[in-house]
């Protein structure tokens, strides 16, 4: 499997923070907010991910990220040069994507939480069909919002609807098998103009392939894109990283964890930040 960041968009929620900058690229507490849903993706066990954003920084990911050799990795980037909906994605990176299948995640959204990673690990082994997740929130009617039966059986999936049938949204966190390309090419686009990510889910579900994990009380889902939204996420992974010492989206903690690179590579990726905290932790990964 292979994985998408889709890290454009204006960011208009966060004027003037990013007038200049991708809000992709302001940081969530200690570290860029890509950061963030990268970890997911290499949580997953995923090796080759695609960064997908605007034209007038996709070459600040590539300064910030690179080939993506220095994790074990390959990173591609590709330009979005407008907003045509999340969907696009697998358009954009059909290329990339090739015969594989393709998570995707949207660059601004933080999850943590107890037993993710084994549901993360277990999504990817997707052979067919469509994952997407749940999550009850107290304002449905912000989100994509899921209908269930009484067996949590799919019925139906809206867009920011005015009476939501349930409280469980849907997060930025998607995996497809590899027809996703082709039923995005035929999505008509909606009066946004926009390629919806809601109606390739709708495709899915009408062709009885599209299954729901749901995130439970131990999970933190967190959208980062207003500042009181980045606010929120910067709390979260600042009292968690001084109550444990462990970190949040340490890429270079779970490139190593996952076998992607040896202990010489790490302490290599250490002593270019020696003199922070940050660095401080990998030497003591390491070590440990």
């Amino acid at each position: 499997m292979k994985g998408i960041i889709l890290a454009g968009g204006s960011g208009t929620r966060l004027f003037p923070m990013t007038k200049v900058v991708s809000k992709q690229l302001i940081p969530i507490y200690d570290k860029p907010m890509i950061y963030y849903p990268l970890s997911i993706q290499m949580l997953a066990g995923i090796k080759e991910v695609l960064i997908i954003s605007n034209p007038e920084f996709i070459e600040l990911y590539k300064s910030l990220l690179g080939d993506g050799s220095r994790l074990g990795m390959k990173f591609e980037y590709k330009i979005q040069k407008e907003p045509r909906g999340l969907a696009d994605a697998f358009i954009v990176g059909e290329e990339f994507i090739g015969n594989d299948n393709v998570s995707l995640l949207l660059g601004d959204n933080v999850f943590y939480g107890h037993g993710f990673v084994d549901t993360l690990q277990k999504t990817s082994q997707l052979d067919e069909g469509a994952v997407i997740f749940g999550y009850y929130v107290n304002t449905p009617d912000q989100f994509g919002v899921i209908e269930f039966d009484e067996n949590k059986k799919v019925l139906s999936i809206e867009e920011k609807p005015k009476k939501p049938k349930s409280n469980y949204a849907i997060p930025g966190m998607y995996f497809y098998d590899n027809t996703v390309i082709e039923v995005a090419k035929n999505i008509k686009p909606s009066h946004r103009g926009e390629i919806e990510i809601t109606d390739v889910n709708i495709h899915y579900l009408k062709q009885g392939n599209l299954n729901v994990e749901l995130l439970g009380r131990g999970v933190a889902w967190l959208d980062t894109g207003t500042p009181d939204g980045m606010m929120e996420a910067s709390d979260l992974v600042r009292t968690v990283q001084k109550r444990q010492g462990l970190y949040i989206a340490c890429i270079e903690e779970i490139a190593y964890s996952n076998g992607f690179i040896d202990k010489t590579q790490l302490l290599d990726l250490a002593k270019e930040m020696e003199k922070t905290e940050y660095g401080q932790y990998l030497f003591r990964i390491a070590a440990e």
